[in-house]
């Protein structure tokens, strides 16, 4: 648990309609300063007016996509949570336009490990999802059906890993 510190005092904004989820965050991410907004209005004032490491963002009722390019250009790790908007494509999508991960939120009690990987990475100077397929391609394989990735083979032959 000691790579845990890695998050020590980083400053998150966690941005989603459900409040339960914000809270779950909260009690998830005790060593963070975290902040939190319930839409994508209040998001977008947040990052034109404070600093953070890194932005938790729904995709589904708060305009992840859009909040998910402004964090790109303030320069905060953006990192897509959603349950609603779980499927492969938006995987796909979410990596492309320059998301740190996508996480379901059936895999939120991992939250912290999710975030961890992606500073790791950035710390080595390796792609953010370098652990992104050994840690959810199992829960993929469950959800979607073992040829998930045969829609896509291109890009996944090429996805980024150990």
């Amino acid at each position: 648990m000691a790579k845990k510190t890695l998050l020590e005092g980083k400053r998150i904004l966690a941005v989603d309609d459900e409040p339960d989820v914000l809270e779950t965050l909260e009690e998830l991410l005790p060593m963070c300063r975290l902040t939190k907004a319930q839409s994508a209005q209040e998001a977008l004032k947040l990052l034109e007016s404070q600093c953070f490491d890194i932005a938790i963002l729904d995709i589904m009722g708060v305009d992840g996509y859009k909040l998910l390019e402004v964090a790109r250009k303030k320069g905060v790790i953006p990192v897509m949570l959603t349950a609603h908007a779980l499927s492969v494509e938006n995987t796909i999508k979410s990596f492309k336009e320059g998301a740190a991960s996508y996480i379901p939120k059936d895999e939120m009690g991992n939250i912290a490990t999710f975030l961890v990987d992606i500073l790791e990475a950035q710390k080595k100077g390796k792609n953010f999802w370098w652990r992104w397929l050994d840690r959810l391609g199992a829960y993929y394989e469950k959800k979607f059906g073992p040829d998930w990735q045969s829609k896509d083979e291109e890009f996944w032959r090429h996805f980024p890993s150990w």
